[in-house]
């Protein structure tokens, strides 16, 4: 090493260098985590909405034809012509063929309404949680791969 150089012209050595990048790799290991979790958190906010939708637009089916609708398809929109009891365009499209957000959405009559579930697509990949909720729009949760029902936990 040439101290007879000024301070100036010398660069940082190696030990700083690798000082600098241990501290980036310990403020990554912990921001990471905090922003996937996040991410799963506005994920699983999203999926809640949709169900929520769900349960606005069988309302709305059973003001205009007397009864709850028994599919998806029949909340969804037309694939030609006007909306009816069959596509009654409440719902988007894609929330309309079961598969959005990481999460198929399955909804099948009962003997007092519907109900719906929402089940993750990879579970611990696309979701963390199973959703479910009935015609009394009460939103259920379930934090392992089994389907959630009434019984399982309130959101």
């Amino acid at each position: 090493m040439d101290l007879s150089r000024p301070m100036k012209l010398r660069g940082f050595s190696l030990v700083e260098l690798l000082i600098v990048v241990a501290i980036i790799v310990i403020l990554l290991a912990v921001a990471v985590p905090n922003l996937l979790t996040a991410r799963s958190n506005a994920a699983e906010t999203v999926v809640i909405r949709e169900i929520q939708t769900i349960h606005q637009a069988q309302i709305q089916y059973l003001s205009q034809f007397g009864k709850y609708a028994s599919t998806l398809v029949e909340l969804g929109p037309p694939a030609n012509g006007a909306a009816g009891p069959a596509a009654a365009n409440l719902i988007p499209r894609r929330l309309a063929s079961g598969d959005k957000d990481g999460y198929l959405f399955t909804m099948i009559p009962t003997a007092t309404g519907f109900a719906v579930n929402a089940n993750p697509r990879v579970f611990g990949s696309t979701g963390r949680r199973t959703f479910y909720s009935d015609e009394n729009g009460v939103v259920h949760q379930n934090w392992s791969r089994e389907p959630a029902r009434a019984d399982s936990p309130e959101i």
